[in-house]
């Protein structure tokens, strides 16, 4: 490449305008990370579907909650059948066939009883028969009924555990729910926080990028000029014309970045709209205390929703266990019932149901069923698989345990160290940055090289993306150390359901 052709191209290069899909200058109204929170738990598709889930749950257990309320029933049912000759006379007909009809009216109530898981019930009767026969003493004759029954078990579904253990377990399952629903805020707000920290870093390296491009730049223009002065040699100016294309193409990968890491914050918060650009992100000094671990363990174990889901989880599999070890028994039911029956009369519906309080028959039934598989080998299995269930749910809470204190001592640990080496960085980039400047007068001296000053200028890049890992890091670790407390719902103001 000739010495007049090799500016003019990198001219040309550097002129080229590039710009990576989305990665126009940013919209000048600020986003803040509290704003982002609040669009991403207004909008993000896991919170909607966590949302439903936790509606169906409460609707589960009004299902299961309805076994209790009572039950009404009722029919009515004519009927006529009609002979089509006579074959005797003992029947009371004459000459045309016999003929019946009849009404009869049917109504009643029953409901579960939760202390005792028996069924009780009453049932109400209004009947009318008429026949053409003459041996019928009322014609028609309308009657009136009452029976009063009971279905109680008495071994292996008796009591309140058993009438309402699906009805517990549907609870647990809302609180279940509800805590999933908790889970689901903090991965959230861990999931937007860590977008714009990353939003933060990558605009910012673009930054940096663009300033090592700028001195690049004034390196090659100083070099081109002391060339033609015979100051400065071919080696020095190529040296100098390299790093501005390294440093060109380190912020083409740096813009890249960034429109990928903006596309992340806006599919985090739910914002379709790709084609905008978050504004101005930024985050402040950290001024947050160094977190205890033994106060954030303490924290972790009364919030975190994943341990106190397993416990809830344990709770439900321990009904089930009291269930199985209840089928254990025998089947043995009693029934019974009661029933006035009135006096028949030709008065009318009326006139029969007057007749039940004193002119009126009764009947009465008493029975008991029994019933129980021979070996009860499918009751025996029931039973063993569920306590196998809560003796593995219980070891799952132990494991779960364990892992959240190796967690939060991480997280605690992290927040520690990357404390220190944010301070550490900032000396190092205060340091860096001395050399440079150091470096670059020499070279104004014509006492150093275009390679030492890139070589100052690399490290000086090197320590300001130290610096800003380690505050993205320390933020970063601090927000773990929050969602495993589940702190930030206070931080944010986050309201759940109750």
């Amino acid at each position: 490449m000739s010495r007049h052709l090799t500016p003019a191209l990198l001219a040309l290069a550097l002129l080229t305008p590039f710009a990576p899909a989305g990665a126009q200058t940013a919209p000048g109204k600020p986003l803040s990370l509290e704003e982002a929170v609040g669009l991403a738990l207004k909008k993000n598709f896991d919170i909607q579907i966590q949302t439903f889930t936790t509606q169906n749950a409460r609707e589960s257990f009004n299902a299961s909650s309805a076994i209790f309320d009572p039950t009404l029933t009722s029919s009515i049912t004519r009927s006529v059948s009609q002979a089509a000759s006579n074959t005797s006379r003992l029947d009371g007909a004459q000459l045309e066939g016999p003929r019946n009809d009849g009404t009869t009216i049917r109504a009643g109530v029953s409901q579960r009883l939760a202390p005792t898981n028996g069924v009780i019930g009453l049932s109400a009767n209004l009947t009318r028969s008429a026949t053409n026969s003459s041996n019928a003493l009322l014609n028609p004759s309308f009657g009136n009924g009452l029976t009063a029954t009971l279905s109680q078990p008495l071994l292996r579904t008796v009591g309140r555990e058993s009438a309402t253990s699906a009805s517990r377990r549907s609870k647990l399952g809302v609180d279940i729910a509800l805590l999933g629903y908790t889970s689901r805020i903090l991965t959230v707000i861990a999931a937007t926080e860590t977008a714009y920290y990353n939003l933060v870093s990558a605009r910012e390296t673009v930054r940096i990028r663009q300033l090592t491009l700028e001195r690049n730049q004034n390196l090659f223009s100083e070099n081109t000029a002391r060339r033609a002065t015979g100051v400065m040699t071919d080696l020095d100016v190529l040296t100098a014309e390299v790093g501005v294309a390294n440093a060109r193409r380190a912020l083409i990968i740096a813009q890249q970045t960034v429109a990928d890491r903006e596309d992340a914050l806006l599919n985090v918060i739910n914002l379709p709209e790709f084609d905008s650009r978050p504004g101005p992100v930024s985050f402040d000094d950290f001024k947050g205390n160094v977190p205890s671990f033994a106060t954030s363990y303490k924290l972790a174990r009364e919030r975190f929703p994943d341990a106190l889901t397993q416990h809830e989880a344990i709770k439900q599999f321990e009904l089930d266990l009291i269930v199985a070890q209840k089928n254990l028994k025998p089947t043995l039911t009693l029934d019974a019932s009661l029933g006035y029956t009135a006096k028949a009369t030709k008065d009318g519906f009326g006139g029969a149901i007057a007749n039940i309080p004193n002119d009126h028959g009764n009947n009465w039934s008493l029975g008991v069923n029994y019933s129980m598989p021979w070996g009860q080998q499918a009751d025996k299995a029931n039973h063993r698989s569920s306590l196998n269930t809560v003796r593995s749910q219980k070891v799952r809470l132990e494991q779960l345990e364990q892992t959240l204190v190796v967690n939060v001592r991480s997280a605690v640990r992290a927040v520690e160290t990357q404390l220190v080496a944010v301070e550490i960085a900032g000396k190092a980039t205060e340091l860096s940055a001395r050399q440079y400047d150091l470096q670059k007068a020499r070279f104004d001296a014509g006492l150093s090289t275009a390679r030492l000053v890139l070589q100052a200028q690399e490290d000086l890049e090197t320590a300001r993306f130290n610096e800003l890992a380690a505050k993205v890091a320390l933020r970063q670790a601090n927000g773990e150390v929050s969602r495993l407390e589940a702190s930030s719902l206070g931080r944010y103001n986050v309201q759940l359901p109750q």
